[in-house]
């Protein structure tokens, strides 16, 4: 009897100390559990910031993608522009150069040219009346002097030879008068000079007491009648405007 007491009492404190183990086990899972858990949560929120900061460049990034998109557009338009542009000016350059090289060639042709109408215009002053002919064998020469300046384009010479011309047209429509010096059977004579285009170059001293009229048959001057006085002392005063114009008589000298 007593011993089966002494079992019943060890069956109980084994099942005592039983309860004990494994209420303390549970105990220590269920602590565990907790602190699993909260690493979990930490580590979840960790990985939630870690996204959101992800999801943050990656925003970032996809506006930044998009500026760099519409960036890349607008250099394209722009670049199309340019070259345009540069397609447009290579155009132009070839139409210059093929302007310079029509250029240089009519250059070829149009010297030669000028350096003819200048001797030619020498040759017509030479030949023509003496009729204010140094100045106009200087206007000759200073066409010369003008045709050796790499300063002075094409088209400028060209004008000024032109302008040459039409002076020297102009000495066939004018009437006019200037004080020169004669020199008759080799004595040196200040007169008045009267042209009538080219028909009639008359020359009178100052005095009014003597006349003479150029030849062109014999390239040389001849002493005029007193009958000639009044007529060119009156077309004198007419092409200065101290007179009115009137009819009057000059020497002419037909050709045979």
């Amino acid at each position: 009897m007593f011993n089966k007491k002494i079992q019943k009492s060890l069956v109980a404190s084994a099942l005592a100390g039983s309860l004990a183990f494994a209420g303390s086990a549970a105990a220590t899972d269920l602590k565990d559990l907790h602190q699993a858990n909260s690493q979990i949560q930490r580590a979840a929120l960790q990985s939630q910031e870690k996204i959101n900061t992800i999801y943050e460049q990656t925003q970032e990034l996809l506006g930044e993608y998009r500026v760099v998109v519409v960036q890349t557009e607008n250099l394209k338009v722009y670049n199309d522009f340019l070259q345009t542009l540069v397609n447009d000016q290579q155009r132009q350059l070839d139409s210059l150069q093929r302007q310079m090289d029509d250029l240089e060639n009519t250059n070829k042709g149009t010297v030669p040219l000028m350096f003819r109408m200048i001797d030619a215009l020498e040759q017509f002053v030479n030949a023509d009346i003496p009729l204010r002919t140094e100045r106009r064998l200087e206007r000759v020469e200073k066409l010369r002097e003008l045709m050796e300046r790499s300063d002075v384009q094409r088209s400028e010479q060209y004008r000024q030879i032109l302008e040459a011309y039409s002076i020297e047209m102009g000495y066939g429509t004018e009437m006019a008068a200037f004080q020169g010096t004669l020199n008759f059977e080799g004595q040196e004579i200040t007169v008045d000079y009267l042209s009538v285009g080219r028909l009639a170059l008359t020359a009178q001293s100052l005095d009014g007491k003597a006349a003479w009229a150029y030849n062109k048959e014999t390239k040389g001057w001849e002493k005029l009648p007193d009958s000639y006085m009044n007529s060119i002392t009156n077309l004198i005063k007419m092409s200065r405007r101290e007179a009115t114009p009137d009819m009057d008589r000059v020497p002419l000298f037909a050709a045979e």
